[in-house]
């Protein structure tokens, strides 16, 4: 037997033996979600994973795969890596890339894959700091289910059927509302009649884990309407999860060791240090800097006596036992003193100042300060054609083909006083990004004749960079004259809680507040973001860090977001109250531009050549809207009329209008060339050719045959211009009949006759 075969039978028989451990055989639950039907199916497909499940609605389906390592990382954090893909097979194109194929990941993707990550990373065990990997394949997409959802529900249900210690499952649903009537898990045509994109992820005991939701002003209680409704219909997919992993009796794998320092080492940190942490957290004279100074230098001195208390200590316990003991404190002070560490009480906002036109040549500018967070917006028009495309595979899955709005952040490493490398995007700026831009395209007129690019530029940061993004944007917006329908504000809620001794998935007590700062976000269970206008929400991302929030803390959020947000507005509204009547003097313009056919051979220019010309050396940018009708956007009116007056000089041909349909005129020769002769019959115009066909009634392959030359002085026949593409016709072959005809000069217009012969005969 050969080396191979052996190789080949070996694997064959460990694959039996693990097949044999797992049980793996097939198996499939089904949902109903009002009419739809989800099914979730495993044991087919990707075998080797530690978990894998296949996710169907309608013809779309998503595989999602589980796997983590049994050996810790060196990392102090939960190592945990979501990767969504959009496969160009599944969705029946090819890539359009040099090389046709996958190539790196596009937005859309990205934001899936965060939507993913903050679904099931709340659930995983305190200490579990295990390389954990999830990778959600697009097998099949039928262009009417959006595969996103079903790749929450497919990661969920690979990680609760895997061995990898997981405190779910978790469900997930898309509500929309159409005319009125809310929708579970929508079609893509449905969702293009909604006013909202509601994808909420629940818990047991209809819990909430994560909500992530796109809205038209939609009202609080329709809202609040929409999330207890998504929480329901989660709940069925979670019991179907469950009857799964009970019937293949799934027991979860005991890590080496959780990531968590001894509870001896805590007490002794907490006698040691916190009295001085204490004093620090209620000493409201302290800003963000001299807070993280103070703290750290307690930390600094408390890890040097741990470790001479307990030299065998690694280092991850050291830092655990400090953080732990520093969390607690932190938060008792809001459980239980009802007191934050800058000195507001549970609901206060921080200061907040507006300023808008802050550079005079930009179209639009605001800068918005919230406490310690501080950021620069400005907006810029451009013309449609700089509309952003999306890829074709994105554009095949949801849909959505461009777009004229668009919000791009920035953070800065100086914004939190550190270094770091600057270029390209990340993850975390693309998400608060897409967030600032869901909260204010709704209020972005549809017709409004530019594109529209929203920059935030975060300079300072103390918490909640993406709701200042945008209330400045807002501003920026106004103050570049956009017609926005209204006003919108956006703030972050936090939360407090404490969990119940008898069941610890349960919360017995909790405190919300109100505009959170980088601190209470950090030790907080909840970062709680809500957008809207004075009428009502817009945008609103909660990521949760605990396993599961009640439905009641959720409602109390929305409506403590909606006072704060009112009140936010009314301190915007004291800078500027209404987007401004008109744009700025230095701001775009949009004009345009009738060309008759007869004139856009010579305004286009050979292969476009007049038309690069006049965008290089102006900065326009010329479209082509009917026929007759050019497009013509300058970025500054100075742009524009220099470009029109471009356009008068290039399209100027008085003698044309001179020209009678049917005359004879004599034409100059300019150039000969094999299909016929260029000739003028003027001299600032362009040269038109005159074809062999129409210079003689011989047929000749050369007008060398006929002894034409260059600068040679011919008389041809006016017929117009061609209707369909504006080209002079002109023929020489008429004439060369009995008849006599008249030929007219455009100099000295006096006329003669043509003889039969050819002899010129002056007229009387």
């Amino acid at each position: 037997m050969s080396v191979m075969m052996r190789c080949v039978m070996k694997a064959r028989l460990g694959w039996v033996r693990l097949a044999a451990v797992r049980g793996f055989h097939e198996r499939t639950v089904a949902v109903s979600l009002g009419e739809r039907r989800l099914e979730i199916s495993t044991g087919k497909l990707a075998r080797f994973a530690d978990g894998c499940a296949v996710v169907r609605l309608g013809e779309t389906s998503v595989m999602v795969t589980a796997v983590s390592k049994s050996k810790p990382a060196s990392a102090l954090f939960m190592p945990l890596v979501v990767d969504y893909r959009q496969k160009a097979a599944a969705a029946g194109r090819i890539p359009t890339n040099y090389l046709r194929r996958e190539m790196g990941s596009t937005d859309s993707e990205i934001l899936t894959s965060r939507l993913i990550d903050r679904s099931i990373r709340p659930l995983f065990p305190t200490g579990y700091f295990y390389d954990t990997q999830v990778l959600c394949n697009i097998l099949a997409a039928d262009g009417v289910n959006d595969p996103d959802v079903l790749a929450i529900n497919g990661a969920s249900a690979a990680l609760a059927l895997s061995d990898i210690p997981w405190n779910g499952p978790i469900g997930a649903v898309r509500v929309g509302l159409v005319d009125g009537e809310f929708i579970i898990n929508p079609t893509r045509s449905e969702m293009n009649g909604s006013t909202l994109n509601l994808v909420i992820a629940g818990a047991p005991s209809s819990q909430v884990v994560m909500i992530e939701a796109a809205a038209e002003n939609i009202l609080q209680q329709d809202f609040s309407h929409a999330v207890k409704m998504g929480v329901k219909h989660t709940q069925q997919i979670i019991q179907a999860i469950q009857q799964m992993s009970r019937e293949m009796k799934v027991t979860k794998r005991t890590p080496a060791k959780l990531f968590t320092a001894s509870a001896e080492m805590v007490d002794f940190t907490r006698q040691l240090t916190s009295d001085r942490i204490y004093a620090v957290f209620t000493d409201f004279t302290h800003d963000k800097t001299s807070r993280d100074e103070a703290i750290n230098k307690i930390r600094l001195e408390a890890e040097e006596q741990i470790r001479e208390k307990f030299p065998q200590a690694e280092t991850f316990e050291v830092v655990e036992a400090f953080s732990s003991v520093s969390r607690e404190i932190f938060r008792n002070l809001v459980l239980h003193e009802y007191r934050r560490c800058d000195g507001r009480d549970l609901t206060s906002l921080r200061n907040i100042s507006c300023e808008v036109d802050v550079f005079k040549p930009l179209h639009g500018s605001a800068l918005f300060q919230r406490g310690q967070t501080q950021v620069l917006c400005t907006v810029t028009f451009d013309s449609l054609e700089s509309i952003m495309k999306t890829d074709v595979i994105t554009t095949a899955l949801s849909g959505i083909k461009d777009k004229n709005f668009m919000l791009h952040y920035e953070f800065p490493p100086y914004a939190t006083n550190e270094i770091g490398r600057m270029g390209g995007m990340n993850r975390r700026e693309l998400g608060h990004g897409a967030l600032a831009e869901k909260a204010l395209r709704p209020v972005i007129p549809a017709d409004f004749p530019f594109t529209i690019r929203v920059t935030s530029e975060v300079l300072e940061s103390n918490g909640s960079s993406s709701m200042a993004s945008v209330c400045g944007g807002s501003l920026a917006l106004m103050d570049a004259g956009v017609p926005v329908s209204s006003a919108v504000a956006g703030v972050a809620i936090g939360l407090i809680s404490k969990a119940s001794p008898e069941k610890p998935s349960e919360i017995q007590d909790y405190r919300l507040l109100t505009d959170i700062l980088g601190i209470e976000d950090y030790n907080g269970d909840m970062d709680f973001k809500m957008a809207g206008s004075s009428k009502g929400i817009t945008a609103l991302q909660a990521d949760i860090k605990i396993p599961g929030l009640p439905l009641k803390i959720v409602m109390e959020a929305i409506q403590q977001a909606t006072v704060a947000k009112r009140e936010i507005l009314g301190i915007m509204n004291k800078s500027i109250s209404k987007p401004r009547s008109s744009r700025k003097e230095n701001g775009p313009v949009v004009e345009n531009v009738s060309v008759p056919l007869s004139r856009r051979a010579r305004f286009v220019g050979p292969g476009g050549f007049n038309l690069r010309r006049l965008q290089a050396q102006t900065g326009v940018t010329i479209s082509q809207v009917d026929e007759e009708t050019f497009s013509v956007f300058a970025p500054t009116p100075s742009a524009m009329n220099e470009a029109q007056e471009f356009i008068r000089d290039i399209c100027k041909d008085d003698q044309e209008q001179q020209l009678e349909f049917g005359s004879v005129y004599t034409a100059t020769i300019t150039e000969i060339r094999d299909i016929g002769v260029m000739v003028k019959l003027y001299p600032n115009m362009s040269a038109v050719l005159l074809h062999n066909s129409q210079l003689d009634h011989k047929r000749i392959k050369h007008p060398s045959a006929l002894g034409l030359e260059v600068g040679q002085q011919i008389q041809v026949k006016y017929f117009g211009r061609d209707p369909t593409d504006g080209r002079m016709r002109l023929s020489r072959k008429v004439l060369q009949s009995p008849a006599a005809a008249v030929v007219r000069s455009l100099s000295d217009r006096h006329s003669i006759s043509i003889g039969a012969s050819g002899e010129q005969i002056p007229e009387s």
